[in-house]
């Protein structure tokens, strides 16, 4: 195998590869792989030396500094290892040393961009362990599990220090006639304090027929009043409201009194999702009758009239109330009562059938299946312990990387720092 700089100028590299061909198709495209990294590394290290200085002095932050010298350092690329020399600068007083050219070509951790756009997306979706072998099975990249955590963590962190940037959406805002807004909590394992919940929320664009169209996701690790997770949240919801200020915002939630008190600030109408509100139908059902058929059969008309019926919770909630005139067990009366307690408190936000024909959505199935989606999936596999800070570099990431378009726009953005 052979692979040379052929020529190099201040626009371009080229270079010339000579692939062998193998005993087979699988060892010929293992050759190619192995030398386009070898040629990915040569191009590299010409791309990052542009970013050098030639060792002249410069100032930064005012404070003039002068190099120490070319130094050598390893960096990681989507190709492989590169050695390269570089200038580091230090002012006359001492401190801390400055490096134009990590800083120039947005070195993160010793890790490329390229590179720590690739480990980092991974990393999101998958263990450490996975992705360590995943770049060295189809990338012929070797790095260690920790490195991989550590370059994670560092685009997380810069992440939340950008909390003023904004994403646009792939959504024209004449499409969007609705956007709802949901948050709910699921439990995941922490190492010190046990089971706790981490909570997610979503935002979601739907068009004039019902039909999602874009969601986008924040997440918290377990945390003690939700402060954290809000303040992010709320600042999801306002990037949104600037770019469609004047759609109907509903949020759409489960019985718990926290959500609605957060909901009610952001939103026109607060709805109740209606599956939650099915389960303590389906619970009385199984309380009052002693024929599973029967049961069954009050429950489907029951679930029919709350859903289609004008103030169908209302009839449904009268109903159950002279369930508890009949001769039943105390503990049935209780299953009873925690539903009309549940329909009395609940009752503002259950007018389904004029949801719907507003094409409101009734469901929190997107929150739902965010729960699994952002924390379950990814936070919750067998054995998985996890520390705060090591949760939220993970629902960080994974945000972002699920909300559509997003990923790249921060990658852009970040990009162009200067």
């Amino acid at each position: 195998m052979e692979t040379r700089i052929k020529e190099r100028t201040e626009s371009y590299v080229s270079i010339e590869v000579k692939i062998p061909y193998g005993s087979t198709m699988l060892s010929t495209e293992e050759n190619i792989q192995q030398c386009l990294n070898e040629a990915g590394k040569l191009a590299t290290e010409c791309a990052l030396s542009r970013y050098d200085t030639d060792g002249s002095p410069i100032e930064v932050a005012k404070i003039r500094h002068t190099s120490k010298g070319l130094s050598s350092k390893y960096y990681q690329t989507p190709y492989g290892e590169v050695y390269l020399q570089r200038h580091v600068y230090q002012s006359a007083s001492g401190g801390s040393t400055y490096c134009p050219l990590d800083k120039e070509a947005g070195i993160i951790v010793s890790s490329t961009p390229k590179f720590a756009k690739m480990v980092s997306s991974k990393y999101s979706r998958n263990t450490a362990h996975e992705v360590k072998k995943d770049l060295s099975e189809n990338h012929g990249r070797h790095v260690a599990r920790s490195y991989i955590q550590n370059v994670s963590e560092a685009i997380s962190k810069f992440i939340e220090s950008r909390p003023g940037w904004t994403y646009s959406v792939p959504v024209a805002p004449g499409d969007v006639s609705g956007i709802s807004i949901s948050l709910d909590a699921t439990c995941m394992l922490l190492c010190e304090k046990g089971y706790r919940q981490a909570v997610v929320g979503s935002i979601s664009m739907y068009n004039c027929e019902g039909e999602r169209l874009y969601t986008r996701y924040t997440a918290q690790a377990p945390e003690q009043g939700k402060e954290r997770f809000h303040k992010k949240f709320t600042r999801e919801i306002k990037s949104i409201k600037r770019l469609y200020p004047d759609v109907r915002y509903t949020g759409v939630a489960d019985g718990a009194a926290d959500n609605w008190t957060f909901l009610q600030e952001h939103t026109d109408t607060q709805v109740l999702d209606f599956f939650h509100a099915c389960e303590y139908v389906s619970d009385v059902s199984k309380a009052v009758f002693k024929r599973p058929f029967e049961g069954k059969a009050w429950y489907e008309k029951a679930r029919h009239t709350l859903k289609n019926e004008k103030n169908g919770a209302s009839k449904i909630l009268i109903e159950m109330e002279t369930f508890l005139k009949r001769r039943i067990k105390q503990d049935k009366k209780d299953v009873i009562q925690a539903a009309i307690t549940y329909f009395t408190n609940q009752m503002g936000r259950m007018d389904y059938e004029s949801y719907r024909s507003d094409n409101i959505p009734i469901g929190s199935g997107v929150i739902e299946a965010a729960c699994k989606v952002i924390i379950k999936q990814r936070l919750c596999r067998s054995g998985m312990k996890w520390k705060d800070a090591g949760a939220n570099s993970v629902l960080t990431l994974r945000c972002i990387n699920e909300s559509d378009s997003m990923w790249e726009q921060f990658w852009k953005k970040k990009a162009n720092i200067k």
